[in-house]
């Protein structure tokens, strides 16, 4: 069973222990873990460096970045000032890509255009400091019911924008399975983003109903819910992209189960259902 390419994020292991989490990653062969910027706070930015060298590991994204929709001039400063501590921890851990939901609605003005054009200014002004330090900028668009308190851009095409009007190519996207899956012009706009070098990261994990009382945690192993994986896997091998394939799973009952048999598991089903088709 192959696990190239194989990536196992951080929030997938929530409730693991940090150095069992990348301890049953390596125990099944897997080569690379995505990131919380909650693993940096908990152990320091060199110490989790050191820990993920001395397992053999890459890290192929950090989480997360974002949150820059604020409407009020002192919000705005200082989401700029976190996100450019994120780029640095990024950079720190050598880890490619940050990813950033942008952030929800401001109920300060309830203006989701505004909104979204703060995101787009912010997103302009982080780019260059980010391709200083060698970091992409992963834009993750959520699924449209997480508009209102978690992110503002709900397509791929939508995400893409605000990546090309910055103007530089270290803002691109990311491609969640969980939140983009439904969209009519993905296969279209995943060409988009491979077009212009800007498909920076690819995730997975199921749709899961019925829906869980945070319905973030819906999110299941492939297979277990309603995703096409050997067809969204394809529109994203088709552009060339060799990257990682980072499992990101928020489930209670994933997080219940002992990290070997999640590991095991996730393992299994990607085998089958997605690396034949990357």
């Amino acid at each position: 069973m192959s696990t190239q390419r194989l990536s196992l994020n951080r929030w997938t292991f929530r409730t693991t222990p940090l150095q069992e989490f990348l301890e049953t990653t390596v125990s099944h062969g897997i080569e690379s873990v995505g990131l919380w910027r909650q693993d940096v706070a908990e152990v320091g930015l060199d110490a989790l460096r050191r820990r993920v060298d001395d397992a053999g590991l890459r890290v192929s994204s950090l989480c997360r970045g974002g949150f820059l929709t604020a409407s009020a001039a002192v919000d705005r400063t200082a989401a700029l000032e976190d996100n450019r501590r994120a780029i640095d921890e990024t950079a720190g851990l050598g880890a490619p890509t940050l990813v950033l939901v942008v952030g929800g609605v401001d109920r300060a003005d309830k203006d989701i255009v505004g909104a979204r054009t703060r995101v787009t200014e912010a997103i302009a002004e982080l780019a260059p400091y980010a391709a200083e330090r060698g970091v992409t900028l992963s834009i993750e668009p959520l699924h449209p019911m997480f508009a209102a308190d978690r992110a503002v851009v709900s397509t791929l095409d939508q995400a893409l924008d605000i990546a090309e009007a910055s103007g530089n190519p270290a803002a691109g996207v990311v491609v969640d399975t969980y939140h983009v899956w439904w969209d009519p012009y993905l296969e279209r706009a995943i060409q988009r983003a491979a077009a212009a070098d800007r498909l920076f990261s690819y995730q997975v994990c199921d749709w899961n109903l019925p829906l869980a009382a945070e319905p973030l945690h819906s999110r299941g192993y492939m297979g277990d819910g309603y995703i096409d994986f050997p067809s969204i896997t394809r529109m994203v091998a088709a552009t060339g992209y060799t990257g990682d394939i980072e499992v990101e799973i928020f489930n209670e009952d994933v997080w219940a189960t002992p990290a070997d048999d999640a590991a095991r598991t996730i393992a299994e089903r990607y085998a089958e259902l997605v690396l034949p088709h990357a």
